[in-house]
């Protein structure tokens, strides 16, 4: 999820676990907690765009982390604290339940998380975007109520819990959203006598409301959308050909291997003039129906002057994005009959 809501998140928890110790010390031991697993993005001072994005929800992200990394942080915070209200043992569990929280929520989103690191399995459950408002807004104002009130006072905990209950109910309110969705998939699929082999429903960009589908088949992707308040039951699927072709000798290189596992096998590749291009399909296009042919992740292949392929990621017009909420919000509110 984005660093806000992962902030919220980690103050919320960290005063469920030793707020009635500590008081607001909690939510800001927790909220620099939730920000600690993604300190991983820093790997792109160091390191390339693809080891960069392989890295990126690893190791930080697992339980391991957690687990080796909480006693470490909760013996430093009683070491400034003078183990005054908590100890070593209190700090640990927080910092422990805090790092943990963090790539729970991440794995209900669409990248992934390597929970069981060193394992290479991630967990992605793609059933809220990184960004949604439905779940960030009312935690963060139960958040704020609670820290108007004393340590002890029952109705800080009251509101704090409050927020914590209405997220997760919101988060598996999605997931219910989420099969509701994908069941309007197949459906068109089969009246349109679609054959495919895989499918990947995800909700589009900060709501719950809209929901678009990857589609495999033998020779292309298609990608459709769907949205609760549509009038019109039939969904439009844009194809996309794979075009693994196009790599010609190029699938020979170790870089692509390390692509091909990046994307989950979820990719195309693109010819436009002489520069080939590597599309990640798992995050959609840069906006909406068949005139939306940039995806959001994509790499430019070529050759450095050693002989050796590299991948490099595609730069995004941040000019073009007044406009493409406004086709998303436009889209969300349905198909008209």
């Amino acid at each position: 999820m984005d660093s806000l809501t992962q902030i919220v998140l980690g103050a919320a928890v960290g005063e469920a676990t030793l707020g009635k110790k500590v008081g607001n010390k909690a939510m800001l031991w927790g909220a620099i907690a939730g920000t600690i697993p993604d300190l991983d993005v820093l790997s792109k001072l160091f390191v390339d765009n693809v080891t960069a994005n392989e890295l990126h929800r690893g190791f930080s992200h697992s339980i391991l982390f957690s687990i080796l990394a909480a006693p470490i942080f909760g013996w430093l915070i009683s070491k400034i604290y003078k183990n005054q209200e908590a100890d070593w043992k209190d700090w640990s569990r927080l910092m422990f339940l805090c790092l943990f929280t963090h790539p729970i929520l991440d794995a209900f989103t669409t990248w992934g998380t390597q929970l069981f690191w060193p394992f290479d399995y991630k967990v992605a459950i793609n059933n809220i975007f990184v960004v949604d408002p439905l779940y960030t807004i009312p935690f963060l104002i139960f958040l704020i109520i609670a820290m108007f009130y004393k340590r002890t006072h029952p109705k800080r905990r009251t509101y704090n819990n409050l927020g914590l209950y209405i997220s997760s109910l919101y988060m598996l309110v999605t997931l219910v959203l989420q099969q509701s969705a994908k069941f309007s998939f197949w459906t068109n699929l089969e009246n349109q006598h679609i054959q495919y082999n895989e499918i990947q429903t995800r909700p589009t960009p900060l709501n719950s409301i809209l929901w678009t589908a990857n589609v495999e088949t033998n020779d292309s992707f298609l990608i459709g959308y769907y949205s609760f308040l549509d009038e019109d039951e039939v969904i439009d699927f844009v194809e996309f050909p794979k075009n693994h072709h196009l790599l010609g000798k190029m699938k020979e290189e170790p870089l692509i291997p390390r692509l091909v596992k990046l994307s989950e096998g979820w990719y195309t590749i693109e010819k436009i003039d002489d520069s080939i291009y590597f599309n990640d399909l798992r995050f959609g296009t840069l906006g909406i129906g068949d005139q939306a042919k940039r995806f959001v992740f994509s790499y430019e292949l070529y050759y450095d002057d050693n002989g050796e392929l590299k991948a490099k990621e595609r730069e995004r017009d941040m000019g073009e994005a007044s406009p493409l909420l406004k086709k998303l919000f436009t889209r969300v509110l349905g198909n008209k009959s």
